[in-house]
């Protein structure tokens, strides 16, 4: 198939488009910057602007949508600018263009509260309960892909849960520059079991989903590697690969909330340069559990991770140890 991909220059979104090419399809993106991904024709532009779309879309078979605002702070109007209107957008234009398949890379995070998520599904996408401005504006916009669904046009939206992997800046690096300066807490002792997807499997996931969309489609899957760890773990795990110390001091999860929500009202006034070290959301995410069945997304998608955390973690080291 030729299939667009939006968000190529990110690190999920150049995962997926090499695993496209790898597959034999021809992979047009787009993005704002360069996707550097070998074999991919590159479109520049992005979703907030509608005759790029339009572009973008002409002559495609397929669309996998990953462009996307992802922050734990920002201006509200920008993530609706991006994550709702330019969803919209692109269903508009794949629709005109007759697009046979749209594949919505979504966030479990459309569907978390706040409280625990163990052994559950792919529950329903609430953007009145999800917590922040991403996975509020995610779970509208997964909604208004779904609704999409067609003879016409099949609809499939994917949900990876905290994808990681070399060359990752979003979580990795931080994980690893924050334990380097001793800053990085775990929450009631790092003891919330937690699920997680290495890069290759998530890449690996979403492709199947667009090939299985006939069968899948309408329908939302959490995308994980199904082996859920305690979150100090985890975190242990990627910092010894990295070669530096794990976290070992703890802060209760109420005093992780009290200081997002205290951090938050300060980004609002005066924003720093990079993430907030602390949110609301990202202390719910340190101290809860949020692990997943996984029965539902591998029969229906007809695919399993290939990668152990394991193997994930030896792959890091290496990584690292080449730098």
């Amino acid at each position: 198939m030729t299939v667009l991909v939006t968000g190529a220059s990110g690190f999920l979104g150049r995962a997926v488009a090499a695993q496209l090419v790898a597959e034999g399809h021809d992979v047009r993106t787009l993005q704002r910057r360069p996707s550097g991904v070998p074999g991919v024709t590159d479109a520049l532009g992005s979703v907030t602007d509608a005759a790029a779309v339009e572009r973008a879309v002409d002559g495609v078979d397929a669309v996998v949508h990953l462009a996307a605002k992802v922050s734990l702070a920002g201006e509200a109007s920008e993530f609706r600018a991006i994550n709702v209107a330019g969803t919209r957008s692109l269903l508009d234009a794949a629709e005109r263009a007759g697009v046979r398949r749209f594949v919505f890379v979504s966030s479990p995070s459309v569907a978390h509260a706040g409280a625990a998520l163990a052994g559950v599904g792919a529950e329903p996408a609430s953007p009145e309960r999800a917590r922040g401005l991403y996975a509020r504006t995610k779970a509208e916009a997964e909604l208004l892909a779904l609704a999409r669904d067609s003879e016409a046009m099949r609809v499939v939206a994917v949900r990876p849960h905290i994808v990681w992997g070399p060359g990752d800046t979003q979580l990795i690096e931080r994980v690893v520059d924050r334990a380097r300066q001793g800053r990085l807490p775990l929450l009631n002792g790092g003891t919330a079991l937690i699920d997680s997807t290495y890069v290759d499997n998530a890449a690996s996931g979403i492709a199947a989903a667009l090939r299985r969309a006939e069968h899948a489609h309408g329908r939302a899957f959490v995308l994980t590697n199904g082996e859920p760890r305690p979150v100090g773990d985890l975190l242990a795990g990627i910092c010894l690969a990295a070669g530096v110390r794990p976290p070992r001091w703890s802060v209760p999860a109420g005093l992780g909330r009290a200081a997002g929500a205290a951090v938050e009202a300060l980004w609002s006034i005066r924003p720093g340069a990079d993430e907030p070290p602390m949110t609301r959301f990202l202390a719910e995410q340190l101290s809860t559990a949020h692990w997943f069945d996984q029965r539902e997304t591998r029969e229906a998608l007809d695919w399993a991770p290939a990668v152990s955390i394991d193997e994930g973690l030896r792959r890091l080291a290496q990584h690292y140890r080449a730098r």
